[in-house]
């Protein structure tokens, strides 16, 4: 059974059920794998007390862009103001630069915000263990009670 559809009658009808067009949400891939080993960690870390929690120092690595997002802009304008000011978005060549880095804190405190100057390989990474992970963790947890927090990140597992 063929029969031809037309499209503005789909739209008006998705409309009228309560649909609208939108953009989804962006969320990370999650693998199976890694969906269970999060549970994993959830399941026996949950009578973790805030006492416990102290004890844990979180790291990241963060990339800040200087000219722009990475996203779609979107702005609401009328027909014939495209070429208005309030309604373009500059651009620059080679996408305006940025900046990553790599962070640690605490409960207690920050720690040590470090640039990366290229892509995070293992080696680049070991080395900021040995340069501020290690003297870290040695100055605030001296009884050596603390836990080094990171994502797994492939780099990571260096």
């Amino acid at each position: 059974m063929q029969q031809n559809i037309c499209e503005a009658t789909t739209r008006t009808t998705l409309r009228q059920m309560g649909y609208n067009s939108r953009r989804p949400h962006r969320v990370p891939l999650i693998s199976t794998t890694n969906r269970q080993k999060r549970l994993q960690f959830a399941r026996a870390h949950q009578n973790w007390t805030v006492e416990d929690w102290k004890n844990v120092a979180w790291s990241d690595v963060s990339r800040f862009l200087l000219r722009h997002s990475d996203g779609r802009v979107r702005i609401w304008r009328k027909q014939n103001e495209n070429m208005d000011p309030s309604c373009l978005v500059t651009t620059v060549q080679a996408g305006g630069g940025g900046v990553m880095v790599w962070g640690m804190f605490s409960w207690h405190t920050l720690g040590p915000l470090v640039p990366i100057g290229h892509c995070l390989n293992a080696t680049a990474y070991l080395s900021i263990v040995s340069d501020h992970v290690h003297p870290f963790m040695t100055t605030m947890y001296p009884s050596s009670d603390g836990y080094f927090q990171q994502d797994n990140a492939p780099c990571h597992k260096a």
